[in-house]
């Protein structure tokens, strides 16, 4: 008879535990946001209001809530991702959506998209959370290119996406790091400009007959 109640009171205490994580990761995401992506646990221990201790207790070190922070935040821009693409009614539009969701989301909190992306010494597992989302999006990103190449596929397609990720990763982050200034693009016209990088990329294999290139 006593088994239930045992099991109740785990039940309750995980669901507990799992809350407070959940607290604990918005919190990081404020600090960060207001004390940049280099704070340390003392820090932001002191700017959510408890100790560094707790933090230790649900994510082992700063590594591990690295890795936590960057699962929910890098889930989150996947999302606004996707759901970017579904909204474009022509390739060219879903590669300018995909490209301005993605500025747009490391735009709202410059700090918490270096943290989250910055590796860890030694922390593979952060870099495998990276990997995976990058190479999500570089699947996205295939799309509108094959179906502005009307289904062909051509040798260099695997090439593609890999190599259009990491202009958009660099030219991105450059971006971002860039200091506010009359002549720099809002994320809109950045994600104009990429765009056309990438569609000049592939010019040669779009039919001249193609109104992206007319």
């Amino acid at each position: 008879m006593g088994t239930p109640a045992t099991d109740g009171r785990s039940v309750r205490w995980d669901a507990h535990r799992e809350e407070r994580r959940r607290e604990l990761i918005k919190a990081t995401r404020r600090a960060i946001h207001r004390l940049g992506s280099d704070a340390s646990m003392e820090d932001i221990a002191a700017k959510a209001g408890t100790s560094k201790s707790v933090f230790y207790r649900y994510f082992g070190d700063k590594a591990g809530l690295q890795k936590a922070v960057g699962k929910v935040v890098i889930g989150q821009m996947q999302e606004s991702i996707a759901a970017a693409r579904s909204t474009a009614r022509t390739p060219r539009e879903g590669l300018v959506n995909m490209v301005e969701a993605y500025l747009q989301m490391a735009e709202t909190s410059p700090n918490v998209y270096l943290f989250v992306t910055s590796q860890s010494d030694g922390d593979s597992q952060q870099t495998g959370e990276l990997s995976g989302f990058f190479e999500s999006v570089a699947g996205m990103i295939s799309e509108p290119l094959q179906e502005m190449l009307g289904g062909a596929n051509p040798p260099f397609l695997g090439y593609w996406p890999t190599a259009a990720i990491g202009l958009v990763r660099t030219a991105g982050e450059l971006w971002l790091k860039t200091p506010p200034a009359p002549s720099k693009p809002d994320h809109g016209a950045m994600a104009q400009q990429i765009t056309t990088w990438l569609i000049d990329g592939v010019g040669a294999q779009i039919s001249s007959q193609s109104p992206l290139v007319q």
